[in-house]
Order: structure tokens, then sequence, then C-alpha cells
């Protein structure tokens, strides 16, 4: 997800990938009479673009999609797995089994089953499709089938940490799951929420399904303090969000930096959790001058990441340990501070000369005709600190020989240009994800518009220590896992560099938080 109000699920959330996030916090400003029949008013940091729940996972899409979309199971914030559609589940080897229970039904009144769950998953699965989720949420290979209400999940390999993934997978109804025009713009799941107005850049608006019952662990909607509608505002500008919740025109919000101060001030009820805050990539793919081995490292020692990530987060962050620190995590280690390479302005230089990237009279390198010139990406809701410590990072590349086109970019606009243009050769995006699995397709495998792997990353040594990590169950393999994310940051193939603390404020509401709100926990109160 990261220090941005929209980040990441992650999904796995390239800025999200969209993710689950711990929902420990303070209880301020709670408590208070439920409010019944009223209106809850999130902010949301930047548009979702197209609506299909399917297609990206994008963090802002994967924020509003939970209103109207269930997944097969559910995770607290324990990471104990929990019922949602299905109430039954095994996983045994390459075999998996869930039982979806009775009566579920999709906002338009037709049922949810056995063999609905089956073809959603296959049509994830059908890389032709390009869904977002394959190889993140779901394990690329998998194929499934339906007998009466047991969907039977048979995989290509083991897959450690399958229900994980499962529980952020949005299931779409057999109307549009198939002919999926009017999910751009629209929803057709078995949610608790129904949408009814979009207004792109601005809002959109909810209203509750009275007859949902099969929220997490048996939630209903039959609760006081539920909102008979939801409005979910877009409001990028952070301080402009903060001024919002705190006259109370909004209820919640995600905030940063000196707007979070501000909230924190004012004894707002609250939720925290850890993220990345500051993740670099690099383009690999040909035609790039980052798709030189040597321009990667040598981008990696020019800057201090350290300094960075103190800049990036305020000063209330701290570096960067893995790929995964999304709680509840599934694995707790370090893979950065022994394996990425030491901040070394001198062997930056080196570097670059030995691999003939030579200075010419204006002082930028060039190596066989190619000037080493660069189009560097980040998020514009990211905020104040990061555009200053984006500068830092220029800064330091133009030492080297560099010239570098920075530019700001909204979260649409970025995963564009990432996952479809490849006008890009930095980028800063972050993965929020809390097993290392949901990691692989993004780091390793095929390529936009087939995989996910935006980066054209490829790392033999990755590749082999997944390999066997997948043949380990769930925490056995932390290890091994470990050593395979540091061979992508020995190699600098990429940089996370900061981690932070997220925080997502209420105002006249209380609700738990795992990334994305759970629409069953929402209480308004006065």
């Amino acid at each position: 997800m990261t220090p941005n109000r929209t980040a990441v699920t992650a999904v796995v959330a390239v800025t999200a990938l969209a993710t689950v996030l711990t929902a420990c916090g303070s209880d301020g400003g709670g408590g208070g009479e439920a409010v019944t029949g009223g209106t809850f008013t999130e902010i949301l940091g930047s548009d979702p673009g197209s609506l299909d729940p399917q297609l990206s996972a994008g963090s802002a899409l994967f924020d509003i999609s939970k209103l109207a979309y269930d997944t097969l199971v559910s995770v607290d914030a324990d990471g104990e797995v929990r019922s949602q559609l299905a109430t039954e589940w095994e996983v045994d080897g390459t075999t998996a089994t869930l039982k979806i229970q009775d009566g579920i039904t999709c906002g338009d009144g037709t049922p949810f089953t056995a063999q609905s769950a089956a073809d959603n998953l296959n049509w994830i699965s059908d890389p032709e499709n390009q869904s977002g989720f394959l190889g993140a949420f779901l394990p690329v290979g998998v194929t499934s089938t339906a007998e009466g209400d047991t969907v039977t999940m048979t995989l290509s390999s083991p897959a450690p940490f399958l229900l994980l993934g499962l529980s952020g997978l949005p299931m779409v109804c057999d109307t549009s799951l198939n002919d999926r025009d009017g999910l751009a713009a629209g929803t057709d799941g078995t949610g608790p929420y129904v949408l009814t107005e979009a207004v792109p850049n601005d809002h959109y608006t909810y209203e509750l399904r009275e007859d949902y019952a099969w929220g997490p662990g048996g939630a209903t909607v039959d609760e006081e303090g539920i909102p008979a509608k939801v409005n979910v505002r877009v409001v990028s500008d952070g301080t402009t969000a903060a001024n919002l919740l705190l006259s109370g025109e909004a209820n919640a919000a995600q905030l940063t930096g000196p707007d979070a101060d501000r909230a924190i001030s004012a004894g707002l009820f609250s939720r925290e959790g850890t993220a990345i805050a500051g993740e670099q990539w690099y383009n690999h793919a040909a035609g790039h001058p980052t798709s030189d081995p040597a321009v990667r490292m040598a981008l990696t020692q020019a800057v201090d990441y350290d300094e960075l990530a103190n800049v990036m987060t305020a000063g209330k962050g701290g570096p960067a340990t893995a790929l995964a620190v999304v709680e509840p995590t599934v694995c707790t280690y370090d893979a950065i501070a022994e394996s990425r390479p030491e901040f070394d302005v001198d062997a930056a230089n080196a570097t670059l000369d030995e691999a003939g990237w030579v200075r010419g009279s204006d002082g930028v390198r060039a190596k066989d005709g190619q000037r080493l010139s660069l189009t560097f990406l980040y998020e514009n809701s990211l905020g104040a600190a990061a555009a200053a410590a984006a500068e830092l990072a220029m800064s330091a590349w133009e030492e080297i020989g560099a010239e570098v086109d920075g530019k700001q970019q909204d979260e649409t606009a970025l995963l564009e240009a990432t996952f479809s243009t490849g006008a890009w050769d930095i980028g800063w995006l972050t993965l929020s994800v809390n097993s290392p699995d949901q990691a692989i397709g993004f780091v390793s495998g095929t390529v936009p518009p087939e995989g996910s792997n935006f980066s054209a990353i490829e790392n033999a040594e990755y590749t082999d220590a997944v390999t066997r990590a997948s043949e380990l169950n769930g925490s056995e393999g932390c290890d091994v896992w470990q050593e395979a994310e540091s061979a992508l940051f020995a190699a600098a193939d990429l940089v996370p560099f900061a981690n932070a603390t997220v925080y997502m404020f209420g105002n006249g509401a209380e609700f738990d938080w795992t990334g994305v709100i759970e629409p069953t926990s929402i209480r308004l109160v006065g």
C-alpha cells in the first residue's frame, strides 16, 4: 500500500497494490450514540479509474471495491482465516477446497454459487484476461471446478499462503463475469453496498443492501450505526482531506506527516499499521538505460538511502526491511540491511566508468550513442516530504552523470506508465503485501500485459530460491524467502528504502481498518 493515502492492499498496492494492514491503534474520539440511517463519507486519495475490480490491483480501486464485492475468505488483524463467501476450507498440497455457503445473492438478487466462484477463479487465472491479481493473490496455473456447494482448486505447485491471497480476491457475479462492460462504471457483486452514482475524479455513492448477512466471520448489516449510504470523495491533496475530516465534512481519511499530526492532536479516532513508504523500481526492459545492470547498480550506490528514508517519512519512519511488511505478516526478517549495495559515490562513478558510460562536455554520460537520460516517476499524493526526497535522489543521480526528468503523477497515470506504455526508467511505487509469495509476479516472470512483472526483472537466484521456498509450508520457508529477496536487493534489481506508520482517522465514525475499511464494521456515532 505506504505513507500515502492511496496505498496499497496491493494488493497487493502497487502504489499500490493493495493489502492487509494491522487494525491496531487509538480509539481516541470514539464513543457516542449510534447514528442510524446516516451517510459515511470517506476520502480517497486518487480516482480508481475503471471500477472493474479484477483488472487492476491499484490501491484506490482496491479500497473502493470492498464496498460492493466480497472475497472467498477473510483474514483478521491477527492473521486468522475467517469465513466470508466460504464457510469451510482445506488446503492439502496442490489441492484446495472451499464450501460456499447457501443463500448468497448479488446486488440484483441473483444467486452466487460454487460454480460462480470457480468461474471467477478461472477467469482470473486465464492470462489472456490480464487480471492484476494473477500471480499475486492467485498463483499462476490454478484451475478450479465446482461440484454442488464445493469449489476445488488444483494448483500447479504448492502455494504456502494461498488463503491469505484469496482473502484479497474480489468475486464478480455471473451476469458480468464474461460481459464486463458494465463493471467499468458500475458494480455487480455480493457485497454490502451497491453503487448508485459515479462521478469520476469527484465522488462515488453507494447504498446499503439490507439483506446482506455473509460478511467476515458471519457479520451482517443489521447493526445500529451501519450507514445507509457511503459517499467516497476523491481528494488528492492531503491538507484538504485533513480539513474536511477535522471539520466533520468527512468521516474517514488516511493522513500522513503534519496532516496526521493535526488529526492526532485533535484526538480523532484512528487505526494504524506498518507499510513500505519508499520503494524504488528500475525499468529493466531493453532500450532503457536502466536495462544495464551497471546503471542500476550505480544509481543505487549514489544515494544515501538512510537519509532518503528520513526525508521521505519526515523523520517518523525507518529503513525498509523486506518486500512483505504489512501486518499480519507471515515472515519477519531483514533482507535488505546486509544485501543492498552501500552508499558510495566514488564506487557509483567507477561502476559507470567501467561499464563504458562516459561523461560528455555537459557532464552527462553516454554509451554507444545513448545518453544516460532518465524519466523518474513518483506519485503526486505522496506529499511534500516525498517531493523533497525525490529532489534529493535526483540530485544524487545528476552528480554521477545522469540527466533526470522527474515527474509527479497521480496513481492512474503512474500505473498506466509502468504497466502499459513503459514510458519510465525509475519509479517510486510501493508494493504492499503481507506474504512474500504475493510479490513473486511483480519481481519475476511474465511482463505486462500478460503478467505483472512491470519492471521486467530477471534474477535466476531469486527464482531458484522461490522454487525451494514454495515447497515449504508457511513460515517454515521464511529463511529461504529471505534468501530470495536478498538476491534481488544485492543485484540492485529494486530498492525498498523506507518503512513508515500509516494512519486511518475517523470523525463521527468508528471502524476496523485492515488496509481498507471493512464495510460491515463501520458505525456512525454522534
